[in-house]
């Protein structure tokens, strides 16, 4: 699809249509200047022509269509799809002096009608609803008596059964089309390729829309893709990176959430477990725990996913493998949304792939869903396992996924790039003990079974095969077992190894298997090296001139804010302004007005008060 040419800054036309805009911004969010394609997108909205708005995670969509309906002095209505976001940018609205509402299930019938009111008097410019609300007979009277001429749909990708998050109630929404006539449409999201751009365009039935198609790269996130061997211990070790930082970690399944949580909390590691199988009030727990910075550690499903808008997430991991590109590019995309440096760790194994297949074909007879769709879902599902096992840059990698060109030959942001990736010596000698052990077994074994014989198990079942006496029993005794079933996993990513499907896989041999004992064909297996220092070139550029102790004042001050306010504190400031406020170290109003982030009710409200954290000496810290 074609992509606009951004605005000419030194167009006089194009300076005097953003003054408004900019004065807003300013107003509000204490931003000197806009991204790329933001100006576009707010003006579609200003326009109220119809829209598709493709920016990744943390690269403005949400100003894109909040300043619309500030600098117009009219009311907009938001589709949002969970009522924890809706909540969070409800919050950090309310905290920028901005006039917003939410309409959820999560509110009393008091506290529901007063809102109605607000909103039928005019006093809110945006007002967020989920889909199954904004199309019932109350709402849509209430939106006609307000006569709303935008409405900005969140998340625009659940619209597609291309997606990854199709949801069905999101088709409902062209019916807006219907009940609003010359009411435009503007889809936001960030994760889309360019055949699920075209069927939301086609299920909104978007008319003249401006498509604006912003980078997919995170140019701030590292990503590292590490063979998984003893997952719990790995998760640990990375978080230990970031002790005292926020961080989500990923599980495919809920009892897997649980567990790697009580691993963690036993280890000192302040965490919780998230899932749609928790009640409501537990669920609620958790996040707001999380928000407030009472714990560091979120462990959840993809329940967890979009219903977090914390912006200081300095770490996602992902235990298991997520399921599609775009999944994994969303959850990653909760990291260093606030535009500073950020970690992304996946612990990858083919197990992981076989899980996903089990799964998808089970919820594909459960749900009696399209055959189309459960293949769509493998489809994702083998791009994934791609990623994953191709070595090469992963900013690269994501971006060519994206349809997008990466400019540069080394990112240096992810494992690739830094080096931290190296073969295993001896690779081709250690794949010929796995798959003689194989042969051995009379192919009829699965992959556990194979790795006790090469370690040497003296255990029941292997006893009882009397595999003990085998020629390849103990062949790799000294290597732990769960890197001998790692690198089995390698050699089924390879294609070295088949593995059969149902309830009790087996592993088996290939002509490729024989071309390797018979010395025909060498083997590359993987292992990571440790990173060669704490921190990447782009994070140390980050801290370069902030006054780390006095970042931490900040943070404390933050957090009484917070709770004096009863918000979470990222909704007062993100980690980026505070890290600016370190460096800068501004004693003045004035001076405070030129960070960015502090707009005008935020320099009332606690101005004075950060001034004098600032002023303090560091002793008192």
């Amino acid at each position: 699809m074609p992509q606009p040419k951004p605005s000419d800054p030194n167009s006089a036309t194009a300076a005097r249509a953003l003054d408004p805009i900019l004065a807003t911004v300013r107003r509000f969010w204490g931003y000197q200047s806009l991204r790329p394609l933001q100006a576009e997108a707010i003006r579609a909205g200003l326009d109220c022509r119809d829209s598709l708005v493709v920016m990744p995670t943390g690269g403005g969509k949400s100003l894109c269509y909040q300043a619309p309906p500030a600098v117009a002095g009219r009311t907009d209505i938001v589709v949002s799809p969970l009522i924890a976001l809706m909540k969070d940018q409800v919050d950090a609205l309310r905290a920028c002096g901005y006039p917003a509402a939410a309409l959820h299930s999560g509110m009393d019938l008091e506290e529901l009608r007063r809102t109605e009111r607000e909103i039928a008097a005019g006093k809110h410019r945006l007002i967020f609803v989920a889909p199954e609300r904004l199309l019932t007979p109350r709402f849509l009277e209430l939106a006609a008596r307000l006569g709303v001429s935008a409405f900005a749909i969140d998340e625009a990708h659940c619209i597609s059964q291309w997606g990854h998050d199709f949801r069905p109630e999101y088709r409902q929404l062209a019916e807006l089309k219907n009940h609003f006539k010359g009411a435009s449409l503007h889809a936001y999201t960030a994760t889309a390729t360019e055949r699920v751009r075209r069927d939301i365009i086609e299920q909104l039935r978007l008319e003249n829309a401006a498509i604006l198609v912003g980078s997919f790269d995170r140019p701030n996130l590292v990503y590292r893709v590490l063979p998984k061997h003893d997952v719990n211990a790995q998760v640990a070790e990375t978080l230990r990176r970031h002790r005292g930082e926020a961080a989500i970690v990923y599980c495919i399944s809920r009892k897997d959430t649980e567990q790697m949580a009580a691993y963690l909390a036993e280890r000192g590691i302040r965490a919780a477990h998230y899932h749609a199988g928790m009640d409501a009030d537990a669920r609620r727990t958790a996040q707001d725990r999380f928000a407030a910075e009472e714990i560091e550690v979120v462990v959840a499903t993809v329940a967890f996913g979009m219903g977090i808008d914390r912006s200081d997430i300095r770490c996602v991991v992902h235990a298991g493998m997520p399921k599609s590109i775009e999944a994994y590019q969303q959850e990653t995309g909760r990291a260093g949304r606030d535009g500073l440096p950020a970690e992304c760790v996946l612990f990858y194994s083919a197990a992981d792939v076989l899980r996903w297949h089990r799964l998808i074909e089970r919820s594909a007879e459960e749900a009696e869903v399209p055959a189309e769709v459960a293949e769509n879902g493998k489809r994702l599902l083998e791009e994934m396992r791609r990623f994953a096992s191709v070595l090469r840059c992963r900013h690269a990698q994501l971006s060519a996924y994206f349809g997008e060109a990466y400019p540069a030959p080394n990112c240096g942001a992810c494992d690739f790039c830094l080096g931290e990736v190296e073969g295993v010596a001896d690779a081709t000698l250690l794949a010929q003990k796995v798959l003689s052990c194989v042969a051995r077994v009379d192919q009829s074994f699965g992959i556990e079974h194979v790795a006790d014989v090469l370690i040497g198990a003296d255990n029941e079942r292997v006893r009882k095969w009397r595999h003990d006496k085998l020629s390849t029993y103990g062949l790799l005794k000294e290597m732990p077992r769960k890197r001998v079933i790692n690198l089995i996993y390698q050699l089924i990513d390879e294609g070295l190894i088949e593995r059969t499907t149902g309830e009790r896989p087996i592993i088996k041999l290939n002509a490729q298997s024989w071309e390797v004992m018979r010395g025909r064909r060498t083997v590359k297996l993987l292992e990571a090296k440790k990173p060669k220092s704490a921190r990447t070139k782009i994070e140390e550029a980050s801290w370069r001139n902030v006054d780390e102790a006095l970042f931490e004042k900040l943070r404390a001050l933050r957090r009484e804010i917070a709770a004096e306010r009863r918000v979470a504190p990222f909704v007062v400031m993100h980690d980026s302004t505070l890290r600016e406020l370190a460096a800068s170290k501004p004693t003045t109003i004035e001076a405070l007005s030129r960070i960015k982030g502090l707009g005008e009710r935020k320099l009332a409200d606690f101005g004075d008060r950060l001034i004098a954290c600032i002023k303090e000496p560091s002793s008192k810290a």
